[in-house]
């Protein structure tokens, strides 16, 4: 039930609200975190104050503390994101994955490159039909060691989130691999671009759907719990 008389837990729901892009929402059916992946996932390097970013060490001790708290019954993810730091990005990823609790993400604009395991590491995904999403192999920027060792570092975090995402959605291994390294989708680049219906019907995304329906599905998934608690 929300605490409508504590100033302090209110005033540090609009603090989160402006600085994480996140919030607390209270109905008869529970109470529903909404998280927000925007911009580029920032990882070990800051990046310029002018990007859009959202930086894993601030995300991953609130996963925590949102799998713990009583006061919390689900976790509504909302996704924009082109992409970034490949090791942040994998490990709110599989922290999503871990989570006990009901969790939903939403793809809305795009959930390119390392947004794709945070789209699929939810119980349930869903996509507006607008939305896109950019698969490719995994690449770096700045200095790379040109020797036999980097390039099987980079094989072995490609096969690391190929397995990821086989297993979190219905996508098969072979078919997440082919639009992977496809070469005819995109003029200046190996990969594919899949929207709202191509995604879903993939495998890669559960349902095509907007707002209403993620947030029908998590407190579906919310009640079955509570039900089972009982």
């Amino acid at each position: 039930m929300e605490n409508t008389h504590n100033p302090e837990m209110k005033e540090q729901e609009r603090e989160q609200l402006v600085e994480l892009g996140s919030d607390i929402t209270a109905g008869r059916d529970g109470r529903i975190y909404t998280l927000t992946i925007i911009g580029q996932v920032e990882g070990h390097q800051v990046l310029p104050e002018n990007c859009k970013t959202t930086k894993y060490e601030h995300v991953l001790p609130l996963l925590a503390g949102i799998e713990e708290s009583d006061d919390i019954d689900g976790l509504l993810l909302l996704l924009n994101t082109v992409g970034g730091d490949i090791e942040a990005g994998l490990a709110i990823a599989e922290m999503i994955a871990g989570m006990k609790k009901p969790t939903v993400s939403l793809v809305l604009g795009g959930g390119h490159s390392i947004g794709i395991p945070l789209a699929v590491c939810t119980k349930e995904s869903f996509i507006t039909p607008t939305a896109s999403m950019t698969v490719h192999p995994v690449r770096m920027t700045g200095l790379v060691v040109g020797a036999p060792q980097t390039f099987r570092y980079f094989q072995r975090i490609q096969e690391q989130i190929v397995e990821f995402v086989s297993h979190n959605s219905k996508i098969s291994r072979e078919n997440f691999e082919g639009y992977m390294m496809a070469t005819g989708e995109m003029a200046t680049d190996v990969g594919t671009i899949l929207y709202g219906r191509e995604a879903v019907d993939s495998g890669l995304i559960d349902h095509l759907g907007g707002l209403h329906d993620a947030l029908s599905a998590l407190h579906r998934m919310v009640e079955e719990q509570k039900n089972q608690n009982q």
